[in-house]
């Protein structure tokens, strides 16, 4: 005997059953900037911008004779060298149709809507250029410009024409070995401050896997084999804290902060998201050209339009003031 449900192809009962759509729309994608946000603004006027190097020489402890002259002298700026990048040109475009305008949805969606997302799309992209492995590119005619990311520059072997000689990142500052542990971890902090020679506070950039082995560098001996936790747990409270947010070592203080998902290169080994780069905020910048806008275009009959844009590039100001890690296991 035919009965009346809520699945009956319609025509039919299930005809007249009212929809129940709340109004909540979710976005379930990472949209944290740490690299973008955490660089110093500099304003670019060019498509290349470049920046000098310098080192003071190696300590001499010869000694100087009694009595002798000054017979030679030294250039004192022999060392400098130049060094640039290119800026990158990041777009997002918009368009929402006359009708869904007038028309009411969950989130909404019209064009106020559109443009914030495109927004926040946008810098999701410039994150994933800043943060990426990518060489520098001279824009032509088929070709746009590409700015070098953080992987590129703080490298031992970096790309010709990237960074002059005797300025690459020193290999000891560069973890792309199995077996990190907490020593490993203060042996790249030693290095950097082996060629700053200031305790400045640096931060650790990390992807997930990295986050959590640092976490743990709570283990008994301190290595990812170890499968004892020692923990010092406050009898009062009910929290037991395993997270990591400031790193105190012997050459510095190192803030660990989460860095985007979506927008960190893979790493290798077994742990694809390993990745980490540790840098002083003081030696990198962000150069813009032209800065982030939103441009309406003209309606040309099907609905409004539109786009979000920015023009800028990476500057790292000295190579040997930052480390990285590319591989825990």
């Amino acid at each position: 005997m035919a009965f009346s449900n809520t699945f009956t192809t319609l025509p039919g009962s299930a005809s007249s059953n009212r929809e129940d759509l709340t109004d909540i729309l979710s976005v379930l994608a990472p949209e944290e900037t740490p690299v973008l946000s955490g660089g110093s603004r500099k304003k670019a006027s060019n498509v290349l911008f470049e920046w000098t190097l310098d080192k003071l020489d190696d300590p001499a402890a010869a000694g100087v004779v009694e009595g002798a002259d000054v017979a030679t002298f030294t250039d004192a700026f022999a060392a400098r060298e130049r060094t640039s990048n290119y800026v990158q040109k990041f777009r997002r475009d918009y368009r929402v149709s006359d009708l869904q305008e007038a028309t009411d949805s969950v989130g909404p969606a019209k064009l106020a809507e559109a443009e914030a997302k495109s927004i926040r799309e946008l810098k999701r992209d410039m994150e994933l250029a800043l943060c990426g492995t990518q060489d520098k590119q001279v824009g032509s005619g088929a070709n746009p410009y590409l700015t070098a990311g953080l992987g590129a520059f703080i490298d031992d072997t970096p790309a010709a024409g990237l960074v002059p000689a005797g300025f690459e990142t020193p290999a000891s500052s560069i973890n792309s070995a199995i077996g990190f542990n907490e020593a490993t971890f203060n042996d790249l902090i030693s290095s950097i401050y082996r060629q700053t020679g200031n305790v400045d506070s640096l931060t650790l950039i990390a992807d997930t896997g990295l986050r959590r082995v640092i976490s743990d560098f709570a283990r008994v001996g301190g290595l990812l084999s170890d499968s004892v936790r020692s923990v010092n747990y406050d009898g009062g409270s009910s929290t037991i804290k395993l997270s990591v947010e400031l790193y105190q070592s012997d050459h510095g203080i190192v803030s660990i902060i989460n860095g985007n998902p979506a927008c960190m290169p893979a790493s290798t080994g077994t742990t694809t998201t390993a990745t980490g780069y540790l840098v002083n905020p003081e030696y990198y910048g962000i150069h813009e050209l032209i800065p982030m806008g939103s441009t309406r275009l003209p309606n040309q009959g099907g609905g409004e339009r539109g786009f979000v844009d920015c023009v800028l590039g990476l500057g790292v100001y000295h190579p040997q003031a930052h480390g990285k890690i590319t591989q825990i296991d």
